[in-house]
């Protein structure tokens, strides 16, 4: 994650002079497309993750990384001159990507909590 905080910090540092506010404005239309992206492909990378691995941390790690590399990605296609790239856009993107991965952690932890305690560790790891 950190790594992915700090390739955005580049990317939009490296990006034009901020435009006027009026230009983009944090609640436009394409602000909640970031968002509702962001946020669709953290849950969807948990959940796929979650057939792979019981380790919570790594499902975390993995949709946080593909969601937000989406977000960079997009907004270096941007600054490559096919789009606008922004801050706000940046800040939905991980306000969307921080959502779906609490959503998609807060639902694996329910579904754990209604399992109760795994086979496994139920039998002593016989």
């Amino acid at each position: 994650m950190r790594c992915a905080l700090a390739l955005a910090g580049a990317v939009l540092l490296l990006g034009p002079a901020a435009r006027a506010q009026d230009a983009d404005p944090w609640f436009g239309p394409d602000k909640t497309l970031h968002f509702a992206a962001s946020a669709s492909i953290a849950v969807v990378v948990y959940a796929g993750v979650s057939f792979k691995t019981d380790d919570r941390p790594t499902r975390v790690a993995a949709a946080t990384t593909f969601a937000l590399g989406a977000g960079l990605l997009k907004e270096a296609w941007d600054l490559s001159g096919h789009g606008d790239a922004s801050w706000r856009d940046l800040t939905w993107d991980v306000i969307g990507t921080t959502t779906g991965v609490l959503i998609a952690y807060g639902i694996d932890w329910m579904v754990g909590r209604l399992r109760g305690p795994s086979v496994t560790g139920a039998s002593g790891g016989r």
